[in-house]
């Protein structure tokens, strides 16, 4: 096949204009077109607001494609390269069959690949199934009634089943097709195969998540929910089992992928005398503004034909940066807690991403030579204290607040202007400044009207900061070796976010294969 790239169309195109510009370009007949697959999707907005959808296709043509290039002589024209991903199999039957602790990214995908091998891997999961696990958040949000043991952070899919579901990665990984191809077969839209920002939502990926569960199962796996490890068993350093309540699992190879939130999980390992260290991370809040304000600013127009606008700023202050995350366009803030007494926020959209506001996290780096606690968990603490000090301003789990305008002035919120805040069960209005460490509200406060220059209407006063954002990725980093081993105990594999090796769906899902195929080289 042919690859085309940069072919740049109106939005409002009709799908033939695809192929007629193929042709066009090649300099052949429409009717030699026989085959058009979408590799790549683009908008364009530089020319703002004359916005160009912009793609790259292959194309299977009539006649002799070195031929019909060399002819064209077109130089964004070439013969498409032949990339895939075949997972490995297995050369032996294992004594034990490996163990994968978390049915996140991480695991899941680690999970498949070692079924796909023949190794039939038990997989535990400490909180419940999706289904259930949607009805205890949606409680959860509609009551303030948390349930610690399946939330928006622990059960079936991770945290990222909460979220709005962005499977763009800076990676280039071959396995990152394959791993688009299994999400589609198990429910996904077929445009995350070729969306330049592709994502699912949290409505689809409820779906996705429950049909990679039931190909686990039926190539030989189990999934076991609400089965919390609590403990490590070694022998002569290596892992011989795992402890969940009080049974004793036996195995040799365990990829361990907890998830960023499983501190008593951190805290078990480090009184195992794992290796653990504290890693770089971030927090701060959630900046909330109307969608249609993000359209205009991002395509100078509002244009109903063109997707809901996303954005991404950074801003490098003197010795902090400041920037957006995990960004929602059409979206929600949500109440993502995962234990008594401390509020968290996160983000999230459905796949439409039809909601009135759009939302980002806007955090501030932070190094452990910053942290007020020491030791490997100094960072876990840190984020304790601040979602403790959150869930005091209210005495619920109502997420403090405050207008972008009020906070830049220090002066407390009183309520809503002009932007409903979407976050459940509610917002507490107040002084951020009350919640959040100066380390964090000083680089905000520098940074936001900075950030104004890069997207008209960042700064607008009546904009909603919601707080606090403290699980944007985990503080901790469990090292291994160049086996993938952990470096103080063979057999046990420290996978994706909770690990501190990912930072998103996409990432923590390639951890767990590169761990998956570590440990099948193991067994060879």
């Amino acid at each position: 096949m042919i690859r085309i790239r940069e072919i740049s169309l109106p939005p409002e195109h009709h799908t033939q204009q695809l192929a007629y510009e193929a042709a066009r370009l090649l300099k052949i007949s429409n009717s030699k077109v026989r085959q058009l697959k979408l590799i790549r999707r683009s908008i364009d907005a530089r020319k703002k607001p004359d916005v160009r959808i912009v793609y790259t296709v292959d194309v299977k043509v009539e006649g002799n494609e070195e031929k019909i290039l060399k002819k064209a002589g077109c130089k964004r024209a070439s013969v498409a390269p032949k990339l895939s991903y075949k997972p490995p199999r297995c050369p032996a039957e294992p004594k034990h069959r490996p163990v994968v602790v978390g049915f996140g990214p991480a695991g899941m995908f680690a999970g498949l690949v070692l079924a796909l091998a023949g190794l039939r891997p038990l997989i535990l999961e400490r909180g419940a199934d999706a289904m259930t696990r949607h009805e205890k958040v949606e409680h959860f949000f509609a009551t303030g009634q948390l349930d610690t043991k399946t939330n928006v952070q622990f059960g079936e899919g991770g945290a990222g089943t909460f979220s709005d579901g962005k499977l763009n990665t800076g990676l280039n990984n071959p396995r990152i097709g394959w791993i688009l191809e299994q999400m589609v077969a198990a429910g996904a839209g077929e445009d995350i195969l070729f969306d330049a920002k592709p994502h699912v939502g949290t409505d689809v990926l409820l779906t996705v998540v429950q049909n990679i569960r039931r190909r686990i199962i039926s190539l030989g796996g189990e999934v076991r929910f609400h089965a919390q490890v609590t403990g490590i068993c070694q022998k002569n350093g290596r892992i011989t089992g795992v402890l969940v309540g009080d049974e004793q699992i036996p195995c040799d190879q365990v990829i361990f992928s907890i998830g960023h939130s499983a501190r008593d999980t951190f805290r078990m390992l480090l009184d195992t005398q794992i290796a653990m260290e504290p890693k770089p991370f971030s927090m701060g809040v959630r900046i909330e503004h109307p969608q249609s304000l993000i359209d205009f600013a991002q395509y100078g127009k509002n244009d109903p034909v063109l997707p809901p606008a996303d954005y991404k700023l950074v801003k490098h202050l003197e010795k902090e940066t400041v920037y957006t995350f995990c960004m929602c366009p059409g979206g929600y803030v949500v109440a993502a807690a995962s234990e008594e007494g401390r509020v968290v926020t996160n983000g999230m959209s459905y796949a439409d991403r039809a909601g009135e506001n759009a939302n980002a996290a806007l955090l501030v780096t932070l190094n452990p030579r910053d942290f007020p606690y020491e030791g490997p968990l100094g960072g876990v603490k840190w984020q304790e204290q601040i979602e403790e000090a959150a869930y005091r301003v209210s005495g619920s789990y109502r997420a403090p607040a405050q207008l972008v305008g009020d906070f830049l002035t220090g002066k407390a919120s009183s309520g809503a202007n002009g932007v409903q805040p979407t976050y459940r069960p509610g917002v507490c209005w107040c002084d951020l400044h009350s919640v959040l460490p100066e380390k964090i509200t000083g680089a905000l406060k520098t940074a936001i009207p900075m950030l104004e220059g890069n997207l008209k209407g960042f700064s607008h006063p009546d904009a909603v900061l919601t707080a606090p954002e403290t699980r944007s990725s985990s503080p901790v980093r469990i090292p291994r070796n160049e086996k993938m081993h952990s470096i103080s105990l063979a057999g046990l594999y420290p996978a994706g976010e909770g690990a501190g090796y990912a930072g998103g769906i996409m990432s923590a899902a390639i951890d767990g294969i590169l761990c998956a195929e570590a440990l099948i080289a193991d067994m060879e």
